[in-house]
């Protein structure tokens, strides 16, 4: 079985690799985006021709939240044009794509203790569970627009394909939350960090292993789809923040703040926690909570 990785170098291709001697019977393809660029067709379909894989990992993403709203065509160009590109080509060659999206498709948002996901209608989340996949998007940013419609894309184009969407992905791979927190504490003796949006945060590395789970499930044909998946629980960015100086034993005078103290040019998700009912019924999956993952990562430090 012969499986292509995009955007190798980012932190979630690094996760496959880093477990992908794990599964010797799959013939991992991993490309930079120096060697597979998906928003060149021409550049994508000599690589399909070449390697002809069985299934299609897409982790390749424009992920500057802020840039992109001062970047709005390279970050659709990606996001969206990418996808639809690998859409059509995996439909030639008859290769199943695994897409993976974002938390950021949705604004959903806290108001008097119910997480409501339409500004407008005030619409309530239907469990308290979190976002389902039958949930319908609203975001509310270039990027959280440009990979919303890269998932549309796909659903367009090829009927052979999985969705994933994440949230708050970390790892001891590239640049991300949990690093940049252990940086900053080595830097300064306070932090301030937000706590009224809440989350989950996903470790990459069991993200990468769900992948694989899910090339390796016997009948695709009736499982195709959106799937939400993060680590279990929810927490905000100010608790992930204590949480890791907890384990680490960092002592640092950690303040929580409002969004509204915090600015930035792209707005955030105030309530992204997903529902995973889905995943874990059609795939059998058991999900670690983010706290025994965060350890799991930070011994890989």
């Amino acid at each position: 079985m012969v499986v292509l990785v995009t955007g190798a170098n980012g932190q979630l291709g690094q996760a496959i690799q880093s477990i992908s001697g794990n599964y010797p019977e799959i013939d991992f393809v991993f490309c930079s985006s120096s060697e597979l660029d998906i928003t060149n067709f021409e550049n994508c379909q000599a690589v399909f021709s070449t390697y002809k894989p069985h299934f299609c990992i897409n982790t390749a993403a424009y992920t500057a939240v802020d840039k992109a709203e001062s970047e709005p065509s390279k970050a659709f160009d990606i996001n969206a044009n990418g996808p639809e590109n690998l859409a059509i080509i995996c439909q030639k060659y008859d290769t199943i794509l695994i897409h993976i999206s974002t938390d950021f498709v949705f604004d959903a948002y806290f108001s008097e203790g119910i997480a409501y996901y339409d500004r407008e209608l005030r619409l309530p989340l239907k469990n308290n569970l979190g976002l389902t996949e039958t949930d319908v998007p609203f975001p509310s940013g270039v990027y959280g627009l440009t990979k919303l419609q890269g998932e549309q894309a796909v659903e367009a184009n090829w009927e052979k394909h999985f969705i994933i969407r994440t949230s708050w992905v970390y790892s001891q791979f590239g640049t991300n939350f949990m690093k940049t927190m252990l940086r900053l504490a080595s830097e300064r003796d306070s932090l301030s960090v937000v706590n009224d949006q809440i989350g989950t945060p996903t470790y990459a590395v069991d993200l990468a292993a769900v992948l694989i789970k899910i090339i390796q499930f016997p009948k695709h044909s009736s499982t195709f789809g959106i799937y939400n998946f993060s680590n279990e629980g929810q927490c905000s960015w100010y608790d992930f923040a204590a949480e890791i100086f907890h384990q680490k034993g960092i002592s640092i005078d950690l303040k929580p703040i409002p969004t509204s103290a915090y600015p930035t040019p792209a707005k955030r998700p105030f309530y992204s926690v997903l529902d995973k009912t889905k995943i874990k019924n059609t795939f059998n999956l058991t999900i670690n909570d983010w706290k025994t993952s965060l350890k799991s990562c930070l011994n890989q430090l």
